[in-house]
């Protein structure tokens, strides 16, 4: 069983589509805390596939994490969960990447 963070992000959920199509039969855990990037209508096409179980979390709480392991016999893990850095706001915001202090 292979766990995803981010599944519901832009990149995240198109991994899990083209899975779907690749490999039908990987059961898949998709966690994702559904904050600013994350949006379950990015998978509503597979909406009652057996083999996809959403999990709302956070990929920072280690200890719901490493919990989700044990609950769905997880062999494997694909990062996809990002939280954007202040530089990285900044620089999207002005254009410029602000100077640390």
């Amino acid at each position: 069983m292979l766990l995803i963070t981010g599944g519901c992000g832009f990149i995240g959920s198109n991994f899990i589509h083209f899975l779907r199509r690749e490999r039908p039969g990987l059961e898949i855990v998709n966690l994702d805390a559904l904050t600013y990037a994350g949006n379950l209508e990015n998978l509503a096409a597979l909406e009652g596939d057996s083999g996809l179980h959403f999990v709302k979390g956070d990929v920072a709480d280690s200890q719901f994490v490493t919990g989700l392991f044990s609950r769905f016999s997880i062999d494997s893990a694909t990062p996809w969960a990002s939280r954007p850095s202040t530089a990285a706001r900044d620089s999207t915001t002005t254009g410029q990447r602000s100077p640390s202090r």
